[in-house]
């Protein structure tokens, strides 16, 4: 796997990556899109690049039975431990594994419920040259874990400190298209951030994005900056 700068982030920054997605969907839009896309309650979900837990949280606060929750960093997931623990106390209903997402080591039909966050778009720079037939191939693999009837719901970002929703770059369109031509039906959704001050967006929202994004925030006077969430959905029938 390439070692990019995102790389370098999610394994020697994992605190300050988690402190710029708590800052994020400010007006809890997130788990609402969720629970309306696939029943919530008892299920068994599979989160694969939970990151620092968030997705794996909100499942849970909707009374999902079990998480399984895996991600390549293990740095990621201790942080996600941290807030697992302090959040949902009994261990029995979720797991933390670091794995990747090609090497998923599950049995056919485990899974009411996969949910991928903000992960699968690194797919389209980490191996530009193959990303569709990495996705059709991770896609395929991942139809096969979701039980009948059941879910996948992909979330993928729309942009960042931008006024209206669009892919940031061809290559991300390209995969979006690719997820709708595979049969996932897209949901846009407002997942703004808000932060202390424009100061502290500027500098969580470059850290990550970059200065060019900081310098933005920073020109709108943006403490709450915009952003934008795809979220693609598909179900297995009965």
């Amino acid at each position: 796997m390439p070692n990019d700068r995102y790389q370098q982030i999610y394994q020697d920054h994992a605190d300050t990556y988690d402190a710029l997605i708590a800052a994020e969907d400010c007006d809890g839009n997130l788990l609402p899109a969720l629970a309306g896309a696939c029943h919530l309650e008892h299920i068994r979900a599979l989160d694969i690049g939970a990151g620092t837990g968030r997705l794996t949280r909100l499942l849970l606060r909707a009374g999902a039975r079990k998480v399984i929750a895996i991600d390549q960093s293990p740095a990621m997931l201790a942080v996600a431990k941290r807030h697992l623990l302090r959040e949902c106390p009994d261990r029995s209903r979720w797991s933390l594994t670091a794995m990747d997402a090609d090497a998923l080591a599950f049995s056919p039909a485990s899974f009411d419920l996969v949910v991928a966050g903000w992960v699968f778009g690194h797919t389209t720079s980490w191996h530009p040259q193959r990303w569709p037939e990495v996705m059709r191939g991770r896609l395929q693999h991942i139809e096969s874990l979701v039980k009948r009837p059941g879910t996948t719901v992909i979330f993928e970002t729309l942009g960042t400190a931008t006024q209206e929703p669009a892919a940031p770059n061809p290559a991300l369109a390209a995969y979006y298209a690719l997820l709708e031509e595979l049969g996932f039906t897209r949901t846009v959704l407002a997942t703004d951030y808000q932060f202390a001050s424009v100061e502290q967006a500027a500098q969580i929202c470059g850290f990550f994005f970059g200065e060019a994004r900081a310098a933005t925030i920073r020109q709108n006077g943006w403490a709450r900056v915009p952003e934008w969430t795809g979220m693609w959905t598909r179900h297995n029938g009965a």
